[in-house]
């Protein structure tokens, strides 16, 4: 897509929108552009971005991570389950590290959330919108963060990123899109959508240069009231299928550490804490830093 097809957007100070700001948990520059429309998809959503500390008061080009279930991200106030606290995370990060990078929040659709998160189509559930939305966020989405901001736009450092659901789409969009994405982050992945049918698509996926996280908590179904036997044993076989998926990734010539990075996160839950938690660490991946314990 040409940028003079892109559709016109105003990049506002999120506090222009969301005024009241005691109610509000933002950290650092965040603007929002309201009703961004998707060809692909024939609907809009308002579309946020995370600008690093530096950018004022530079000429700096920056990597960008594309995020799934933007009103998760940055705002409590705007989240359904809990945020993320990507702002807070990536403003430690720029102060105590050095490390920065935009950060652009695609929300959900609400209801269609399922339908454009899965590429494939589920007998149960349904689904089967997520290439059109893959192709909204490379030809509509970064069109327009590109001619807007002072991005560094090469695939080595544009990065794909989301959890449950929206891993699983970041996981299929960084084989489906090789020259696009040079990373994936893929937090506690819904593998077993569609059969799992996200395993035979990645054997037969040719290898493709880039760096992929992928995680998972051992207590992704819980494993309290009211019958833990049965939910550690669903949580067993939920992070079995992240570690299936690792080796997988293993045999296509992902090495260890070095462009994949696996982790179990012993206790972590399917929730957006325990995503929260683990996100320092992928976004030091994603930015070529050295790993910590947070």
């Amino acid at each position: 897509m040409q940028t003079s097809q892109l559709p016109k957007v105003e990049w506002r100070s999120y506090h222009d929108i969301y005024y009241e700001r005691h109610r509000h948990t933002i950290s650092g520059n965040i603007q929002i552009a309201q009703n961004v429309y998707s060809p692909q998809l024939d609907n809009q959503r308002d579309i946020l971005i995370y600008l690093p500390p530096s950018y004022a008061n530079s000429q700096n080009h920056y990597p960008v991570l594309y995020m799934h279930d933007g009103y998760n991200l940055f705002d409590e106030a705007t989240s359904y389950i809990g945020e993320w606290c990507v702002d807070e995370t990536m403003e430690k990060l720029s102060a105590e590290e050095n490390l920065e990078a935009i950060v652009v929040g695609i929300p959900s659709m609400g209801k269609e959330r399922l339908a454009e998160y899965s590429p494939f189509v589920d007998k149960t559930y349904g689904g089967g919108k997520g290439e059109a939305y893959l192709n909204f966020i490379v030809h509509t989405l970064k069109p327009l963060i590109d001619s807007a901001f002072r991005t560094l736009p090469n695939k080595r450092n544009t990065g794909i990123f989301g959890s449950s659901m929206g891993g699983l789409i970041s996981l299929y969009g960084f084989f489906h899109f090789p020259a696009v994405f040079g990373f994936a982050g893929i937090m506690s992945p819904s593998l077993w959508f569609a059969n799992r049918a996200i395993f035979e698509y990645v054997e037969k996926a040719p290898y493709q240069q880039g760096n992929i996280y992928l995680d998972a908590g051992t207590r992704e179904m819980g494993g309290h009231w009211p019958d833990q036997t049965i939910l550690r044993s669903r949580s067993r076989r939920y992070y079995g299928r992240v570690r299936r998926m690792k080796r997988i990734l293993v045999q296509k010539g992902y090495r260890p550490t070095r462009n994949l990075l696996h982790v179990e996160d012993v206790g972590g839950g399917h929730n957006e804490e325990a995503w929260a938690y683990r996100l320092p660490n992928a976004i030091r991946y994603f930015l070529g830093a050295p790993l910590k314990k947070d």
